[in-house]
């Protein structure tokens, strides 16, 4: 893999247009950024300054700590991790080093973290994922050629890595993506442990970063290093036997590496809802898997200016009898939040209150189909407050709490819907898959 220095400001131009096209609202951005930064203060722009009870994950307590480590996981509703990558930052790039603490604020604010008590828990002293779960998805050359790349944006600072548009790398991105996948693989053991236990596990959340949904298995792309769903995907058939995996991705951009991963997997199956025409430019109706994986491959292309009403569409008549059909053993799910109505990246008008219903749909689902084992992994999302605030309504779904999106959203900056247009895409896609 090669790479090279990532131009200085003025020489961004250069860059292809349409690598560019996903950035073109930076100024709105850096706005956005110095916005929060004043907000938050420096002393607060790190998870870890935050007091918080925490559990450690369980591969490394001593027997003894068992018991009460499966207590605490048989009482929450949801368990999350955070791995915010403060080194893993570019200023002024969409992707950068706000994005988690922004959320953890949040999340604070509305007390939904584990200070609230035993329903909202914290898995903590997660292990990296190691190279062999990366290389389960991504190839060794891809791996290795990373962590080369180490030493050279040391010296150099950030640099851009061939080939991959927008992405960059600093000197922690290898070691910082290896804690980011774990994260997700700790939380995947954790809600298995507790399945065990209970017919109503914990909903897992990993708010980590760098996202992982557009990381094709030969390299990075589109602001994402490792798929860390993907590697989770693997993770739970190969530790827990859990054959049958379902990835709903409802990113506003297609996730075109997770597709590719999978895409000859029948054990596997990859649902996507996204813009049509936007980046990456793939992810189209008739990409529905190859060889033994056809047909657990479904992407849905949407019109922009699609929003709640369609979203909420798609879930009963797609997105539930995909999965009934399915019958999966875990469920997966990409969340991103770039759908917003406020998100400068893409042009749906999706609102708090559609995360909301996406959450608690997603959770009954998984409790009707796979014995409530369910990881929700944060892709997207970039106007730092929908984003938390979207963040956060997924928490009060999964605890069972009220939505407060009618405290948050705005509905006089929506417009009317393409309904024409989003029957007719839902339509072709059942007419496909035959649901």
């Amino acid at each position: 893999m090669e790479v090279q220095a990532f131009p200085t400001p003025g020489s961004m131009l250069s860059l292809s247009r349409n690598h560019f096209c996903y950035l073109k609202k930076f100024n709105w951005f850096c706005l956005n950024l110095r916005s929060l930064q004043m907000h938050m203060g420096s002393e607060n722009r790190h998870p870890t300054s935050i007091k918080r009870t925490s559990v450690a994950c369980s591969s490394d307590l001593q027997w003894s700590q068992q018991a009460s480590f499966n207590s605490q996981l048989n009482d929450a509703k949801v368990i999350y991790c955070v791995a915010p990558a403060m080194g893993h930052n570019q200023d002024s790039h969409p992707e950068c080093h706000l994005r988690v603490p922004a959320i953890m604020n949040t999340l604070q604010e509305m007390n939904l973290t584990s200070k609230r008590g035993t329903d909202v828990l914290e898995l903590q002293n997660f292990k990296p994922a190691t190279l062999d779960d990366i290389a389960s998805v991504h190839t060794r050359a891809y791996v290795t050629g990373l962590e080369k790349a180490m030493g050279r944006a040391s010296d150099e600072g950030v640099i851009l890595i061939e080939g991959s548009g927008p992405t960059y790398a600093t000197a922690t991105t290898f070691s910082e993506s290896l804690i980011a996948a774990g994260g997700g693989i700790g939380l995947v053991d954790s809600v298995v442990a507790a399945s065990k236990n209970s017919g109503s596990p914990p909903v897992g959340f990993a708010l980590i970063r760098p996202p992982g949904h557009h990381a094709i298995p030969k390299g990075p792309m589109g602001f994402c290093v490792f798929g860390n769903v993907a590697v989770a995907a693997r993770h739970a058939q190969r530790k827990h036997g859990l054959k049958r995996v379902f990835i709903i991705d409802f990113d506003v951009h297609h996730g075109n590496g997770t597709n590719d991963a999978f895409y000859d997997d029948p054990d596997i199956f990859f649902l996507s809802t996204h813009q049509d025409g936007s980046y990456p430019w793939t992810g189209k109706f008739d990409e529905v898997g190859a060889g033994n994986g056809e047909g657990t491959t479904l992407n849905l292309p949407l019109p922009g200016g699609s929003g709640d009403a369609a979203m909420r569409s798609v879930f009963d008549s797609v997105i539930v009898p995909c999965a009934q059909n399915f019958k999966p053993d875990i469920i997966l799910v990409s969340a991103g939040y770039d759908g917003h109505v406020l998100d400068p990246l893409a042009s749906f008008q999706f609102t708090t209150a559609t995360y909301y219903a996406l959450a608690a749909g997603i959770k009954q689902l998984a409790k009707e189909l796979c014995g409530g084992r369910c990881v929700f992994f944060l892709e997207g999302g970039y106007n730092l407050k929908s984003l938390s605030y979207s963040v956060a309504d997924t928490f009060h779904a999964l605890i069972g709490e009220p939505s407060i999106a009618h405290k948050l959203d705005d509905p006089a900056i929506l417009y009317e819907e393409p309904s024409a247009k989003i029957k007719q895409a839902i339509q072709r896609v059942k007419s496909i898959h035959s649901l």
